[in-house]
């Protein structure tokens, strides 16, 4: 990015939330493939490509990487990208150097004022572990996390997505319908990890539990 373009995406925050034309999965696959990190999809697109078909549309796509390896990203991604840190509803320019400690969530685009077209979603792990932010208690080996399709696409195993969007503050009507879709598909010890993640979460209880 030129000292030009830096300035004036420094000098402002984005406001546009709703102004995504999203990449498509073939093309973030191109961009990562050779970026030398751990990297996986995510959301909605991550359940799609675990049932080798797409159930419904997209209105974003969304990439996994660790915390660790944020910077690898960063450097790689700011040669033809601009990206903005999301946080306590704002979002703001990630700048060179700046190290994300609490950040999970990052947005890019081309330009300062061009469409968003892919979200970073960044994990905390240690040790080979994975945490969930949500509860600190539930985690998976970090060898565990990701699943690839037929054609080396890696993504968020299926129950992992899904307590993402179980554990939420506020449960999408397209977060229950995924639900539903993903459900004949899982594997018993799938649906068993679920259901004790959930349960950790939500002692209190939980709609998804009685599904599962």
């Amino acid at each position: 990015m030129s000292d030009l373009n830096f300035r004036k995406a420094r000098d402002r925050l984005r406001t546009d939330i709703s102004n995504w034309m999203p990449l498509s999965v073939s093309e973030i696959h191109a961009i990562f493939a050779v970026i030398p990190i751990r990297w996986c999809m995510a959301g909605g697109w991550a359940l799609d490509l675990h049932l080798r078909k797409q159930t419904r549309e997209h209105s974003d796509i969304d990439v996994i990487i660790t915390r660790e390896e944020q910077l690898i990203a960063y450097t790689h991604l700011t040669r033809d990208w601009v990206l903005y840190r999301a946080e306590d509803g704002k979002l703001s320019l990630w700048e060179d150097g700046e190290y994300l400690s609490s950040t999970s969530d990052v947005w890019i685009s081309r330009n300062n004022e061009s469409p968003w077209a892919f979200q970073l979603m960044i994990i905390d792990t240690g040790e080979d572990w994975w945490t969930y932010k949500r509860d600190k208690s539930i985690r998976r080996p970090i060898s565990d996390l990701i699943l690839k399709t037929d054609e080396g696409i890696p993504y968020l195993r299926p129950e992992i997505q899904l307590l993402h969007k179980a554990g939420s503050s506020k449960i999408r009507e397209k977060d229950y319908n995924d639900f539903l879709t993903m459900l004949p598909s899982l594997l018993p010890h799938e649906k068993a990890w679920l259901k004790s993640a959930i349960n950790r979460q939500f002692p209190e209880g939980h709609d998804w539990v009685k599904l599962l």
